[in-house]
């Protein structure tokens, strides 16, 4: 059972609030999964009545329940930097806990990361937080990626959260833990015997990791310019699906034990020197990006990024991942593809093999599923050899795609379950990864590579795997 919860929404106003929290929260209320008593606090600095406030979900205005539900909400105006709106909400939480004594506090960033140290400090100096109370768990801090700019920020950052909160109380979100087939690859991975002998170095060729997206910045673009996709994609969510490939097997499925083999996983990756940066590293914008709202005509903002970066553990010494994201390319996709060792020349070699042989795909969007592609025996009198793939998908086999992953991730913070958040330690090591980078880019002068809208990047993308007999599948 949930404990009955106050969520005070930083930045309610915005884009996540509206598309991401708030429809989640409503989801959950109409599957009865939210307790009797709940309350959910939106905190912006927008000069609104509730009314007014209300209206940005507007979308979801004729859904059934939808007005049941706006009992729940109540708006809060404030700038995140005036203590008298956080003496206000002090206020009023008071006189919700007045009512009732066993309520959960959470304090949802849904800012952008400028935001985040004068939010903590406006909450540390009312006294809304205090990690010394013997309930520690009843106050929880949700944070969104970024987790800083660079390695220095990121410490700064994770030092003035370890000031106000214990670790048990952090919540850092990468939504793409909770994706139903992520999840599914520790289940994939461990529980079936026949992946395990294979899963090494001895078998595995190489690992393709892409993530897509058909749309630009939008509006998105005073987020988004100067942070870039190294940073808002790579960061975060990749090194997390590198980490969910390369873990090892966790001494126990629980929240601490994936998070150690995780955290072990993403250390590593092996780090890159400057000299090596135009070697691994490809650096693209699209074309039409310096035209986008709220952009600088001068940026020199990536919004795609291929990178060759290696594993250095026994399982996968040597093994090559590429990866490459971007934004304006084909079609939305993110997915894994661990290509294995093409062996079937060694019979069949004057039969013709397929250029690629055994490759698993983990499709994480929009399609969750998992396909196989192996090697099979074209049906005729005379020896030919081709490839079919064999599929399932979360939809065709249960009948939908599991649950959304903020839903999943809000669940997880009402229950104080961790496992699919990140830890301080996953996060320091790939900044370091992270910041290399940069500083390889900033010492290397102009490394932007332009590419056209519906293009998979620059075309140093595709040498950049094509040099090693490889190609982007």
């Amino acid at each position: 059972m949930i404990n009955p919860f106050v969520m005070v929404i930083f930045g309610a106003t915005g884009d996540l609030a509206r598309t991401k929290l708030i429809p989640a929260l409503f989801s959950l209320y109409k599957k009865k999964q939210l307790p009797k008593d709940f309350y959910i606090i939106g905190f912006a600095r927008r000069d609104l009545i509730n009314d007014g406030f209300l209206q940005i979900f507007e979308s979801l205005n004729d859904k059934k329940e939808w007005n049941d539900f706006l009992r729940y909400i109540s708006y809060h105006q404030g700038d995140f930097s005036d203590e008298k709106a956080y003496i206000s909400l002090t206020g009023k939480l008071n006189l919700l806990e007045k009512n009732n004594n066993h309520l959960n506090f959470l304090y949802y960033l849904a800012t952008p990361p400028v935001n985040y140290l004068e939010i903590i400090h406006g909450l540390q100096e009312s006294e809304l937080i205090d990690k010394k109370k013997e309930d520690i768990h009843r106050t929880r801090l949700i944070i969104e990626k970024p987790f800083g700019k660079d390695l220095e920020t990121a410490r700064n950052l994770d030092r003035k959260l370890s000031e106000n909160f214990d670790e048990r109380q952090i919540f850092r979100v990468d939504h793409y833990l909770a994706k139903e087939t992520v999840q599914n690859m520790i289940a994939f991975r461990f529980a079936n015997g026949i992946f395990e002998p294979v899963w090494n170095n001895n078998y595995i060729d190489h690992v393709q990791i892409t993530w897509g997206e058909v749309k630009g910045v939008g509006g998105r673009g005073k987020f988004f310019d100067g942070v870039g996709l190294l940073r808002d994609v790579a960061q975060n969510h990749l090194l997390q699906l590198i980490a969910t490939i390369a873990m090892e097997q966790p001494k126990t499925f629980s929240k601490e034990g994936v998070r150690d083999a995780r955290a072990k996983a993403i250390k590593a990756i092996r780090g890159i020197s400057s000299k090596d940066i135009l070697e691994n590293i490809v650096r693209g914008q699209y074309k039409d990006y310096l035209l986008e709202k709220d952009v600088s005509p001068k940026s020199e903002t990536e919004t795609f990024v291929a990178m060759k970066l290696f594993v250095d553990s026994p399982r996968f010494k040597d093994v090559p991942f590429y990866l490459r994201a971007g934004k304006k390319v084909p079609k939305d996709v993110v997915e894994i593809s661990i290509v294995f060792i093409q062996t079937c020349h060694i019979l069949f070699k004057e039969f013709g093999c397929p250029e690629i042989g055994n490759v698993l795909t983990i499709h994480i969007q929009p399609d969750e599923g998992i396909i196989l592609r192996v090697i099979t025996k074209k049906p005729d009198s005379k020896l030919a050899l081709g490839t079919v793939d064999m599929k399932f998908t979360y939809q065709e086999e249960f009948g939908n795609k599991g649950a959304d992953a903020y839903e999943k991730l809000l669940l997880d913070v009402f229950d104080g379950d961790q496992m699919l958040f990140n830890r301080s330690d996953e996060l320091e090591s790939s900044w370091e990864l992270i910041t290399q980078i940069l500083r390889g880019w900033e010492s290397q002068g102009p490394v932007m590579k332009f590419y056209d809208s519906g293009t998979w990047g620059p075309i140093e993308a595709n040498r950049l795997i094509e040099k090693d007999g490889k190609k982007w599948l």
